[in-house]
Order: structure tokens, then C-alpha cells, then sequence
């Protein structure tokens, strides 16, 4: 296999059925699954056990105590079976190229990033019913989606020299070898915003990695929710605490230091 698929998950089934239904449409299918839930939803168990699985899959639970996505991720990582590592979130419908584009650039102390188009919620409830819908002609008109531009695949994208200011953490791949280095996702981050994302772009950069964008080749659509975004001022001095100690392999991560 080429490549780990790791689906941060939390109930939302409807939105996973609208993945899993992407992954099946990729140009590119040597690849596992891994659903890394923050949960024990027996919905989500449910759809797992009666889904019919083209590739290896692997099904990771823990206990629903709030926000441990971090937690989740590292033992994503662990079981992985491969060393390329492709990170995505269960609200993330893909575009057929993107595990592909995602495998093409890999290579060892290189992070590739991409971006997302955000859809709205009529486009949304169209790819959760199974529809086929066309896409393109939806963006180019707007109609309330945002960052319309990441929406596009552009094969000639790479000379386009669009970089990436910051991590997505539902759009990003690398190589498990890097990510182990820095001992995985830190996890004392238990809220959500900036912890699985823009704390591992600081510190796998300052490890020896270089970030390399994939914008309009690795494209991913939104699917429109409720955000559960909190206040990041904790988040953010904790992350500051840790950048002025230089702290590049966190202490609370795959391995407890």
C-alpha cells in the first residue's frame, strides 16, 4: 500500500458515507483506511461493520470525554501499516485526484498541504443524499461557498507557486518517520482550533521538514456544519509557552516523556 488515509471522525455519519462514496471515485486506491474516532458512536460502529470495504480499513474508538482528537491521531499513527500518512476530517468530500496528487509529491522530510473549498449547505445536502452533482459550475457562480479558488484542480497547479500560510489539518500528508520524530500530536491541546494543525507547522519545520503546497491539486470540499470552534486564546498561550521553550518533540504525545 502507498498510503494511510486517516478520517478524523465524531459522529457524523451522513458526512463519512459522503467520504467513504469519494474514496471509492480516486484515481489512486492503494491506499488503508483508518477512521480515527473521537468517540464510541455505535451509529458510526454501525456503518463501518455494514459498509462494503475495497481497501484494508481499521476502525479506532476511544472514550467520548470531550475534545482528544490529538489523543485519537496518535493512535492513528501507531497503527498505521504504511510510512505515508494523509490526513483528512469527516467533513471533507475529495476530489478523485486528491489521494493521488497526495501520493505523487510524497517524499521523506516533506509536508505537503492543500487547502479546502468551503461548500454551502444546499451543495452539502446534495453530496450527503449521494447525488452526482457537478460541482463546478456551482463554484464559479459562488452562491454563498467561500474560498471558491481552492475549489479548482489545476494540473499545472505546482507553477502556479501558490504557497500555503498555515497547515489544514484536514488537508495535509507526510511521512510517519517525521511525524514519530516529533513524537506525534501533542496532547495537551483538549480543545479544538490551532493543536493538531498549526502547532505540528511550527514543529516539524524546526525538526528538518520542509512544507510543500499542493493547492489546487489536492482538492477537498467542506461540507457545511455548525462550527464547534471555541474561544483559542488557551490554545495559543500554550502553544507561545512552547514555542519560547523551543519544544520540538512534545512531551505529552505518542510516547509520555
Amino acid at each position: 500500500m502507498k498510503a494511510s488515509i486517516i478520517i478524523s471522525v465524531y459522529k457524523n455519519v451522513v458526512a463519512l458515507q459522503a467520504i467513504l462514496r469519494s474514496l471509492e471515485h480516486q484515481t489512486e486506491q492503494d491506499f488503508e483506511v483508518i477512521i480515527s474516532e473521537d468517540g464510541e458512536s455505535p451509529e458510526m460502529a454501525g456503518l463501518v461493520q455494514s459498509w462494503s470495504w475495497h481497501w484494508p480499513m481499521q476502525h479506532l474508538t476511544q472514550a467520548d470525554q470531550g475534545w482528544r482528537k490529538n489523543q485519537a491521531l496518535n493512535a492513528a499513527i501507531i497503527a498505521a501499516k504504511t510510512d505515508w500518512l494523509i490526513f483528512i476530517d469527516g467533513d471533507c468530500v475529495l476530489h478523485p485526484r486528491f489521494v493521488e496528487m497526495h501520493v505523487r509529491y510524497s517524499a521523506p522530510g516533506v509536508v505537503l498541504a492543500g487547502k479546502r473549498v468551503m461548500l454551502n449547505q444546499h451543495l452539502s445536502e446534495q453530496l450527503m443524499s449521494g447525488k452526482s452533482i457537478h460541482l463546478l459550475p456551482y463554484l464559479f457562480c459562488k452562491r454563498g461557498c467561500k474560498l471558491v479558488e481552492e475549489g479548482f484542480y489545476i494540473p499545472l497547479a505546482q507553477w502556479l507557486r501558490r504557497p500555503v500560510r498555515h497547515l489544514t489539518g484536514s488537508n495535509m500528508s507526510m511521512s510517519k518517520a517525521d511525524i514519530m520524530a516529533i513524537n506525534g500530536f501533542d496532547e495537551n491541546y483538549i480543545l479544538p482550533a490551532i493543536g493538531e494543525d498549526y502547532d505540528i507547522e511550527w514543529r516539524l519545520p524546526a525538526n528538518g521538514c520542509r512544507i510543500v503546497s499542493l493547492r489546487n491539486l489536492a482538492v477537498q470540499y467542506h461540507l457545511a456544519h455548525k462550527e464547534n470552534w471555541v474561544d483559542d486564546r488557551e490554545n495559543m498561550a500554550y502553544f507561545n509557552s512552547i514555542k519560547e521553550k523551543n519544544q520540538i518533540i512534545c512531551k505529552n504525545g505518542i510516547r509520555k516523556i
